[in-house]
């Protein structure tokens, strides 16, 4: 028997720069390199294969001064760390000078059995141990955008939440700048869906322009998927914004930060040796001491907390529990009369058991229950409570292919307060009785793709994906083709195309918990999206990417894009949307010394209804965002961000026309842009501690913005915050 230990490269270089002057300039940060590394002794007793993850931290001349175990199972995970102290590398450069840096890799160890013949020494079977480190791919799919959270903390104005990063993405156009509600290439806010980790989250946001319902420390990325997405995400007609969690570590890390209006903190490490982790975060809002001096009759407050726990079972099976939910509520007071503007809130526990696959396959099976619930009017609250299960699997099962393939079921207890005085005859009450009656809902769907390379240079991705509906005695059932094709015709130069169908339930004006709208014999929301386009990697770490999309909506429950007669909300009028467009963005990584971000959408998105074609009540023919962030040395940082908004039309009818008249080229509000800063002095402290001071501000410029020919604000929100971390 022969034991065979193999240090194999790390899936993600962090590199966080630990030690640097401050007079040091910034840019694109080299990864270390392994130039040293001696054997790593299979652990006597040992048995099996067994994989340990390990956090190194790499001084200026190359040396391990730090190794801590993120997990693995005993006796590899001490062999592993012992072993990495002997190890050296080429350091990390910044600039083209040596930094010091930390690093996550993983370290295999593989049991091999044979027979020993004796012209073989068996020294001479045995491989040496190698380590490689390799960056982790940033090359997103076709109509996705990736930010990271590295970026997403240097973009003014989003107060260093990825979800409010999500405007500046090309293809999305805010119903009101600074607002959490955003049409995508031409999909209304009922028709984006939001998930974090593969959780359904009812809204982003708290309220009044709060910050995002889940603490950015546990965030890592943030996807938008704009048209023609993976067959595994299903139920949007229109867009889907996906966060996905950072994975648990074990050594001990955290963050805090406390700012004018709230106060915020994340920490999370390991037990059982590096087997278990453990993470507490939340954020509360202490807005309502501040209002009760400023404006008495004003109530807000919000707060939100996170919850997990993971367990390594064995080196390749864990399971977990994440628990995360969030708080809101604003209302105005006249006389004693207390209105409320918005109260709701969500929970969600969601139980994972993860495993890999050999062959280089993973598999996840989850359960999740949930509660939501919203305060509607006369004090009245509807509420949902929500139990669904998944599981998805991805295995290779050609060198040149991999399944994916998954499926879920969902079911809704929705219920509401009854009114404590009625009017039968009220049409008001009627209306929403029949829309949002007490029912049972529940969706059903399976979903499978195979990505497959052909060659070196082009992957095809065809899926497709069955959902089944029940809501209050009526059935619905959708089957929903997708296609993605990436096609490298040069070493910087991809085409990206997509295309896909996509069913959806009808759906209320924006997301609210608690509230769905029960009317499926209407037939489900349909749509086609399509979108080709060009990426190309351009000198100095800058990328550069044209995107043609077209979309048609069909039977949309889009009450926000056409307006009904009245503006009443409970209508659900259905119509034919459609959307059309082109996206151009060039970035640079926000978190380099210099980095920048352009995005501009020129589109137009249109409905029809009732004999009439007009332009939808928030068609901007052209978005853009421009924003850059630049390290000024000595620990200062300036960045600044400007949003400019074409003007959404007027569909007020002309005089003398009746109220369902809409105009094929109605007027348009005024052109409206505003300008965002972020300024920072950082502090490295002794250890790995930091500390910084952050003034930021949304809209700094005040200006107003005219909806429907009727000004708005300023939505402006100035930020002065304390941030640490370790």
């Amino acid at each position: 028997m022969v034991a065979l230990a193999l240090a194999l490269a790390a899936q993600t270089f962090t590199a966080a720069v630990l030690a640097q002057p401050a007079s040091q300039p910034t840019s694109e940060l080299v990864p270390p390199r392994v130039i040293d590394q001696a054997d790593i002794p299979y652990p006597d007793g040992a048995i099996g294969s067994a994989e340990v993850f390990l956090f190194l931290v790499i001084d200026a001349a190359g040396r391990v001064i730090s190794a801590s175990i993120e997990r693995g199972r005993e006796p590899f995970a001490s062999a592993a760390k012992a072993a990495s102290a002997t190890w050296r590398f080429e350091p990390a450069r910044r600039g083209g000078q040596p930094v010091a840096a930390r690093i996550r890799y993983r370290v295999a160890f593989e049991e091999v059995v044979s027979t020993p013949e004796p012209e073989v020494p068996v020294e001479d079977e045995r491989e040496s141990p190698r380590l490689e480190i390799t960056a982790e791919s940033d090359k997103p799919a076709p109509s996705v955008t990736t930010l990271r959270r590295s970026e997403v903390r240097q973009l003014a104005g989003a107060f260093g939440d990825p979800f409010r990063a999500i405007e500046i993405m090309p293809g999305v156009t805010p119903i009101v700048s600074g607002l959490p509600f955003f049409y995508v290439r031409g999909a209304p806010p009922g028709n984006v869906g939001y998930f974090l980790d593969g959780v359904r989250v009812p809204y982003l946001f708290h309220a009044a322009a709060g910050p995002s319902v889940v603490h950015p420390g546990i965030v890592e990325r943030v996807d938008l998927h704009a048209g023609g997405y993976p067959a595994s995400l299903g139920r949007y007609a229109g867009a889907v914004v996906s966060a996905e969690a950072a994975p648990p570590r074990s050594d001990w890390h955290g963050e805090a930060n406390l700012r004018i209006v709230d106060a915020g903190a994340l920490v999370e490490g390991g037990f059982a040796e590096g087997r278990g982790t453990a993470l507490v975060g939340g954020r509360y809002s202490y807005t309502g001491a501040l209002f009760s001096l400023i404006s008495p009759t004003i109530t807000l407050d919000y707060r939100d907390y996170q919850l997990r726990a993971s367990y390594d079972i064995t080196d390749r099976d864990r399971v977990s529990l994440f628990a995360f939910g969030a708080y809101d509520y604003l209302s105005d007071t006249e006389g004693d009369v207390e209105t409320v503007l918005f109260g709701s809130e969500f929970y969600r526990v969601d139980s994972r058991y993860d495993v890999r696959l050999r062959g280089g396959g993973n598999l996840r099976a989850a359960v999740t229950w949930g509660f939501d619930q919203t305060r509607v009017a006369d004090g009245r609250n509807t509420r949902d409570i929500l139990l669904s299960s998944r599981v998805r699997v991805e295995q290779p099962v050609h060198r040149a292919a991999t399944l994916r393939a998954g499926m879920d079921v969902q079911h809704d207890l929705y219920r509401s307060d009854g009114r404590r005085y009625f009017d039968p005859d009220d049409p008001d009450a009627l209306a929403f009785a029949s829309l949002f009656p007490p029912r049972n809902d529940m969706a059903t769907g399976a979903w499978a793709d195979v990505v497959v390379k052909l060659g070196d240079r082009v992957e095809m991705t065809p899926g497709l994906r069955f959902d089944a509906f029940y809501s209050n005695g009526a059935r619905a059932a959708s089957v929903d083709p997708r296609l993605a094709v990436t096609v490298q015709i040069h070493e910087r130069v991809r085409l990206l195309h997509a295309l896909g169908m996509a069913h959806q339930p009808p759906a209320f004006v924006v997301p609210v918990p608690g509230l769905a709208v029960a009317n499926l014999r209407g037939g489900l929301q349909t749509s086609l999206q399509a979108s080709a386009g060009v990426e190309v990697a351009l000198p100095w770490a800058t990328t550069a990417s044209v995107t043609f999309f077209d979309g048609v909506y069909l039977n949309m429950t889009d009450s926000l894009g056409v307006r009904p007669a009245g503006n009443d909300a409970l209508q659900i009028p259905r119509s034919l949307g459609g959307a059309k467009g082109i996206e151009v963005l060039l970035r640079r990584r926000l978190s380099s010394r210099l980095g920048g971000f352009f995005s501009y959408t020129f589109s137009r998105t249109t409905r029809s209804i009732d004999g009439f074609h007009f332009p939808a009540a928030f068609d901007r023919s052209h978005v853009l965002n421009a924003a850059v962030s630049y390290d000024l040395g000595h620990g200062f940082r300036f960045g600044s961000r400007l949003a400019l908004y074409s003007g959404a039309p007027v569909l007020a009818p002309p005089d003398g026309q009746p109220l369902f008249f809409r105009p094929s080229s109605p007027p348009r509000d005024p052109v409206f842009y505003r300008i965002d800063f972020r300024f920072e002095k950082k502090w490295l402290l002794p250890g790995t501690f930091w500390l910084s001071l952050v003034l930021e501000a949304l809209n700094a410029t005040f200006n107003k913005e005219t909806v429907n020919d009727d000004e708005v604000g300023p939505v402006s929100i100035p930020s002065l915050g304390l941030e640490g971390g370790f």
